[in-house]
C-alpha cells in the first residue's frame, strides 16, 4: 500500500512540476479555459484531480486541496482562508459581495472583476469544502471507523463525527437566502452565486447530512450493543476463571426459572382443578369414568403361566386395500382432467351422492393435492373457498375447495 501511495504522490508532484506555469496561471486568475495550446495539459491535470469544473458551463478551477497547498506555501494572505468554519465563510462571502457592488457602482470594472473572481472562488471553494467534508464522513462510516482498533475508540470517533455533523447543520442554518437575495439585488452574477448556486448546494448537502446523521446513530447503537455483549462475555469468562468447579444447573426442571432464561411471557396462566367446587361434580365424574385401568403386570403374569409355542415360518404375502375415500378423491381428480373445467369438491360430492362426511371429504381432497409429486401437482390449481374467522384473527375457515387444470 505504501508503494502505491508513493507512486501516486510522485506522479502528482511530477504533474505539478511539469505544468507549473499553467497551475500558477489558474491560481492567480481563478480559472482557465481550454484552447488548442493547453488542451492536452489540461486533460492530464483533470485526470490527476488537480483541475475540476464546478458546473458544466463553468471554467476549470484548481482543486481546493491544491489551492490550500499553494496558499500555505506562498503565504498568500489575500486568498488564504484563515477560518474554515461556516460563519467565517458566510461573512467573507457577504463582504466580497458588498465590495463588488461598490466597485460596480463606482464604474471600476477592473476592481469589480477582481472582486467577482474572488467571490466566485470563495463560493465554489465553500461548496467544494462542504462536499469534501461529507465525503470524508461517508468514508469513515463505510469503513466503520476501521482506523481505530477498539470498540470504545470507534464509539468516541462516532460521537466526534456526530458533533461535526451537528456543527455543520447548525452552521448551514446561518444562511438566510432572503438576506442574500437582498444583497444580490438585481445583479445577475450575484444572484447566480449567492442564491442559485448556494441554495442548490446547501439543499443537497443538508439532505445528505441528515442521512449521515441517521447512519451514525444506527452505527453507534450497534457499537454499544457489541460493547455490552463483550462486557457480558468477559464477565462470564472472569467468573468461570474464579470458579473453575462451576457447573450450570438444569434450569428447565425448576418450577421458577431465572429471569435470564424466562424472558418470554407465559401464554396461559397456571391452573388446577378445584375438587371442592360442587358445581363441577358432573364434569369430574365424566372424566373419572373415562379413565381406563391398564394392568400390564397382570397380563404378563398370565402369559407366563400359559404354554406358548412360536412357529417361525415365512410370512405370507398380503395386500393392503386402498382406502375407498382416497379412490373417490382420485376419481374427482380424473373427472377434472376429463372435463378440463374447474369443479367444486362439495358439488362433486353432492352430484355423485358419495357417502362421505363433507369435512372428511374436503380434508382428503386437500391431502390428495398436497401429496401429489411436484411434476404432477404443477398441472393443477387448488383454491380454498371460505372466510376469515369472525372471532379469532389469523384463522381462515375453509368451506369448500375448487380444483382446475393449470
Amino acid at each position: 500500500m505504501s508503494s502505491n501511495l508513493h507512486q501516486a504522490g510522485v506522479k502528482l508532484l511530477k504533474q505539478l512540476g511539469r505544468h507549473a506555469e499553467l497551475v500558477m496561471d489558474v491560481y492567480l486568475s481563478g480559472s482557465v479555459s481550454i484552447d488548442e495550446t493547453n488542451a492536452q495539459a489540461i486533460d492530464k491535470l483533470q485526470k490527476s484531480d488537480i483541475l475540476w469544473r464546478p458546473e458544466p458551463e463553468q471554467e476549470l478551477r484548481l482543486k481546493r486541496s491544491v489551492r490550500a497547498l499553494l496558499e500555505e506555501a506562498l503565504s498568500d494572505e489575500r486568498n488564504r482562508q484563515i477560518d474554515s468554519n461556516v460563519g467565517s465563510s458566510l461573512a467573507t462571502i457577504k463582504t466580497l459581495a458588498d465590495h463588488y457592488k461598490e466597485a460596480r457602482h463606482n464604474v471600476d470594472f477592473s476592481a469589480s472583476e477582481a472582486y467577482l473572481a474572488d467571490l466566485s472562488e470563495h463560493v465554489y471553494s465553500f461548496a467544494d469544502g462542504l462536499r469534501y467534508s461529507i465525503r470524508v464522513l461517508w468514508s469513515r462510516i463505510n469503513n466503520e471507523f476501521g482506523y481505530v482498533g477498539s470498540i470504545n475508540a470507534k464509539i468516541r470517533e462516532n460521537e466526534l463525527a456526530q458533533s461535526q455533523v451537528s456543527e455543520l447543520l447548525n452552521g448551514l442554518e446561518m444562511f438566510q437566502f432572503s438576506e442574500l437575495g437582498e444583497i444580490a439585488g438585481d445583479t445577475r452574477e450575484l444572484r447566480k452565486l449567492l442564491v442559485t448556486t448556494l441554495q442548490e448546494t446547501l439543499s443537497d448537502c443538508t439532505q445528505e447530512l441528515s442521512v449521515v446523521q441517521a447512519r451514525l446513530l444506527e452505527l453507534l447503537g450497534r457499537f454499544r450493543q457489541i460493547r455490552g455483549r463483550t462486557r457480558l462475555l468477559k464477565g462470564w469468562l472472569l467468573y468461570t476463571d474464579l470458579h473453575p468447579d462451576y457447573k450450570p444447573a438444569d434450569h428447565v426442571s425448576h418450577k421458577q426459572l431465572p429471569a435470564l432464561f424466562n424472558i418470554a411471557e407465559p401464554l396461559l396462566a397456571p391452573a388446577a382443578v378445584d375438587v371442592s367446587n360442587h358445581s363441577l361434580e358432573p364434569e369430574l365424574f365424566e372424566i373419572v369414568s373415562n379413565i381406563k385401568r391398564i394392568d400390564r403386570l397382570h397380563d404378563v403374569s398370565t402369559v407366563r403361566e400359559q404354554d406358548v409355542s412360536v412357529d417361525l415360518t415365512q410370512a405370507e404375502d398380503f395386500d393392503i386395500p386402498d382406502n375407498p375415500l382416497k379412490l373417490a378423491v382420485d376419481g374427482y381428480f380424473c373427472a377434472v382432467i376429463d372435463s378440463g373445467k374447474s369443479q367444486s369438491a362439495l358439488d362433486y360430492l353432492d352430484e355423485h351422492e358419495l357417502p362421505w362426511d363433507r369435512e372428511s371429504w374436503l380434508y382428503q381432497v386437500i391431502c390428495g393435492y398436497e401429496g401429489l409429486p411436484e411434476e404432477h401437482r404443477s398441472y393443477f390449481e387448488l383454491e380454498h373457498i371460505g372466510e376469515p374467522d369472525p372471532v379469532y384473527t389469523g384463522n381462515f375457515i375453509i368451506k369448500d375447495v375448487e380444483l382446475w387444470l393449470a
